[in-house]
């Protein structure tokens, strides 16, 4: 019976790799097994009477408002073509460079990673927009391809990220129960903007990775990633392509996360802001009619509804895994482990990365990091760092074959003739630069905690 905790949490692994929908699996699995161990007498049902009052505490919680805001910004903004602008504007600066187009695509997902914050969207979007063009212009197809995936995923780490969001709720709620454990009264608290903060290294770091590795690629194998012949394009001329391509996104990127990290608005203010931002840009450009607006908020709706039906069904399963005591035997396991707080957390990293080849970072965020998060955070790891760490993490298991979710993305858009290992040979390099990053966040945390404590 000590050990049913894990039995409960395997049954709902096992049929959610059935392919059953996540939020009804999560509810539906919590609750028979709930009914089952109240009838043999080993379940305590005071927790499922916890349960109405934390659910109404999700949807009157001002941070999670952020979400819909912030969707419906990444999705006004991809419908008024400002990715394919942007790839078109970016061209025209690298395409004389070896791997321009590479270098232009790895920084044009950097600012499409900033202004939607969804992968699936980002990942989709690059495929469609640039992959044709790398494949004429002749790009190996395997380098074409893990730029693209790879791209794709700094949704998750790039503020103002939708993952970074949610961890940001989540790491604040298990901050402050890791320190009410142990009997601070007068909690610390840690923000979605200190999330923000925290991954801005990190982000650019990695950017400039995979910008590097595109440029050695292209040194060393120059047939397999051509410099596009000049045109005989001015200086002038590509300074205003530059110009034009970076403002609208840099501005909206700056309004939104400057004001959070400047302390003038909060995150959900700054979504509002941004969404307003997407707006003006729609129409701007001549997108902004009612069709557009229409599949806006099919999608924002679409997106929204479901993180809240997991974040309830997350809830259910989180209140019964510790009626069954499973919190206290997770907390057991790990702080018995040799060598403390950094074995603990390499375990936990390892766990999260397997559970991002079948659920997705929504799942994770609610599931698994309110059970370890006050534990880790009760032996001294920084709420900060262990949220962008799990943030990398999450991203390095997106990319990783042969379960990666961006993978399937791209083999969704990309044409027959690439075959799907093909794919998975084009994202080892940069899913190795990713784990070099999560191994220098591990030697050098100051990477991550530097800006948040500099802006405190």
């Amino acid at each position: 019976m000590d050990y049913l905790a894990l039995v409960f949490f395997l049954a709902v692994c096992g049929v959610l790799m059935a392919g059953y929908p996540v939020a009804l699996t999560l509810t539906g699995i919590s609750l028979i097994f709930a009914a089952l161990g109240n009838l043999a007498g080993v379940f305590d049902t005071a927790y499922l009477n916890l349960i109405p009052n934390r659910l109404y505490g999700i949807l009157v919680n001002q941070n999670l408002l952020a979400v819909p805001l912030f969707v419906f910004m990444g999705s006004m903004l991809e419908k008024s073509r400002l990715a394919e602008d942007l790839l078109k504007n970016m061209s025209v600066v690298f395409r004389s460079l070896p791997g321009g187009l590479g270098i232009s695509v790895v920084f044009v997902g950097m600012l499409l990673a900033a202004s939607t914050g969804i992968v699936g969207a980002t990942v989709v979007t690059m495929g469609i927009l640039s992959l044709p063009t790398m494949l004429q212009r002749g790009y190996n197809p395997s380098l074409a391809c893990g730029t693209l995936c790879a791209t794709g995923t700094l949704g998750q780490i790039i503020p103002p990220s939708i993952c970074l969001v949610l961890l940001g709720e989540v790491m604040s709620n298990a901050y402050q129960q890791a320190q009410l454990n142990q009997g601070i009264f007068a909690p610390d608290f840690v923000s979605i903007g200190d999330l923000f903060a925290g991954a801005i290294i990190p982000g650019l770091l990695l950017v400039a990775a995979y910008a590097l590795y595109v440029v050695i690629f292209a040194l060393l194998k120059p047939d397999q990633a051509p410099a596009v012949p000049d045109d005989d394009t001015s200086l002038a001329d590509k300074l205003v392509a530059l110009v034009k391509g970076l403002l609208p996104p840099v501005v909206l990127i700056i309004a939104v996360l400057g004001s959070i990290l400047g302390g003038l608005a909060t995150p959900t203010e700054a979504a509002s802001v941004g969404a307003l931002g997407a707006i003006l840009l729609a129409a701007i450009r001549g997108m902004l009619n009612l069709k557009v607006t229409h599949e806006v908020a099919v999608e924002t709706t679409r997106i929204t509804a479901m993180v809240y039906l997991i974040l309830v069904g997350a809830t259910i399963f989180s209140s019964v895994f510790r009626g069954f005591g499973g919190d206290t035997l997770i907390e057991e396991w790990l702080t018995g482990l040799p060598g403390g707080a950094m074995t603990a957390t390499l375990v936990v990293m390892l766990l999260i990365f397997l559970l991002g080849f079948i659920l997705d970072f929504v799942e994770i965020t609610f599931m698994v990091v309110p059970i370890v998060g006050p534990i880790l955070l009760a032996m001294g790891i920084d709420p900060v760092w262990l949220g962008i760490m799990i943030a990398v993490n999450l991203q390095t298991s997106f990319l990783t074959p042969p379960f990666g979710f961006s993978l399937f993305y791209l083999r969704s858009v990309a044409p027959k003739s690439i075959a799907t290992a093909e794919i998975y040979r084009g994202v080892i390099p940069f899913v190795m630069i990713q784990l070099a990053l999560l191994v220098l966040l591990a030697l050098a945390p100051g990477l991550v905690t530097w800006l948040p404590e500099l802006l405190d």
